[in-house]
Formats: structure tokens, sequence, C-alpha cells
């Protein structure tokens, strides 16, 4: 670290640093997925019927909203998610059956110092541990550092959410602690997790991420042959 005029240890300059574009109505494509800006009219049916396949409503218990009783309040609260910028919400469409299982959003989203978080995630039992669901998180970890360029990507959840926090680690995501009594929300209070990416380890985690994705990493009944922690730490 370099020291400024009074001997004092300073940050590295940022030479010509210019704020960042907020996230667009973009399309990604994948090999097995689609991300695309969340649509009503387009998505409303495909999502319900997907997440109605759950038995229960534990997938929503760390969400801000949900579960949905019926297919009326779903379509408010879809309604609303579109119309937001921040978050900014996507749907994740299955090439194979050109259905949305899923969505997510880019949120919390600070143009002037290049920080960003994907957030709210709700992946139907179709998307949940598939393929797609890793490719839907790589597509958009890419498009935020390799086309809107931000520093800073970040995953925060509930510290009781186990699946959440193992799914961050899994994708590459540093750990950095916990947050004591940082939100309440559905009435109760919340310790949050914080994770994050930042842009200099993006080129090795593509790498990773790429090699699991490819063909051939999985057999011929679409099982993984490595995981990707494990090419993460064979690099």
């Amino acid at each position: 670290m370099p020291d400024n005029q009074f001997g004092q240890p300073v940050g590295n300059n940022l030479l010509n640093w210019q704020p960042r574009q907020p996230p667009q109505n973009m399309v990604l494509q994948g090999r097995t997925c689609r991300i695309e800006p969340l649509n009503v009219p387009k998505h409303l049916n495909d999502l319900y019927e997907a997440y109605s396949q759950a038995p229960d409503g534990r997938d929503w218990t760390y969400m801000f909203a949900g579960p949905f009783t019926n297919k009326e309040t779903f379509a408010d609260y879809l309604t609303s998610a579109a119309a937001s910028l921040d978050p900014k919400h996507y749907a994740i469409v299955e090439l194979a059956s050109e259905q949305a299982l899923g969505t997510f959003s880019l949120m919390r989203i600070d143009v002037h110092h290049g920080v960003i978080e994907v957030g709210n995630v709700a992946f139907s039992p179709r998307l949940k541990q598939t393929t797609m669901a890793t490719e839907a998180h790589f597509l958009l970890m890419q498009y935020v550092f390799e086309q809107l360029h931000y520093r800073r990507y970040e995953w925060k959840c509930d510290s009781l959410n186990a699946p959440s926090r193992r799914a961050a680690l899994r994708l590459g995501f540093t750990f950095e602690g916990i947050f004591r009594q940082a939100i309440v929300y559905k009435g109760r209070t919340r310790d949050t997790a914080w994770f994050s990416v930042i842009d200099k380890e993006w080129s090795a985690m593509k790498t990773a991420f790429n090699s699991w994705l490819s063909p051939h990493n999985f057999d011929a009944q679409g099982h993984q042959i490595k995981p990707l922690e494990e090419i993460r730490k064979s690099q």
C-alpha cells in the first residue's frame, strides 16, 4: 500500500475512475438458460406454476415476500418487482422448454463506488441445484464484471439460511462476516451474513465456471464429473 504525504498508508489510486452504469434490460444467453428482464404478461403463468410445484412454503422463509397462497397475490408481487429499478429483477428461462423457472435481482446498486448485490434469489424446484442454476449465476456475474465493470459483487442472506450460505461459498464468494441485528423482516430479527467477489478475482472464477459448465464435465446422465469447488482449487 502507498503512503500519502503524511506517511499514512492509503489505498491504491484508481486512475480515471468513473461511476458505473446501472443494470439494463439486457438478455444474457447461455447453454441451458437465458436471463431476461422480468415481464409479468410473459412470465407470470410459468413462474406461478414452477413455484407451485414446491410441497410447502419453506423456500420463502428467508425472503422478504411470500409464500403466495393464490395467483392474484403473486401477480401483485411480480408487478411490483417488474416495475422496480433497484432491485432490478430478471427471469431465468430454461432454453429446452422456454419456461421461466425462477427469478433473481441486482440490487443495492451503487454506481458511484462500483458495488452491486445479487439478491431476491427465488429458484423453483425445477431450477434449484441444476446446471441452469449455476449458469444463471455465472451469466449475471459475468455481466456485472465484464459489461458494467463493477468492482464488487455482493451476496447477503439471513445468517440462519444455511442453503444460501453454502451456495455463496460454492459459487466462489468470500465470507466476510456477520452484521448483527441488521434487519427486521416478517416480524423477525435478522443477523446478515456478508459474502463478496471482487473484480480481480473474476478472471480465475470465470475459468472455473467455464470448466465446470463444459459438456465434458458431465456424464451421459447429466451428472457432474468434477465439482465446481474442486475445479477452482485445482487452478
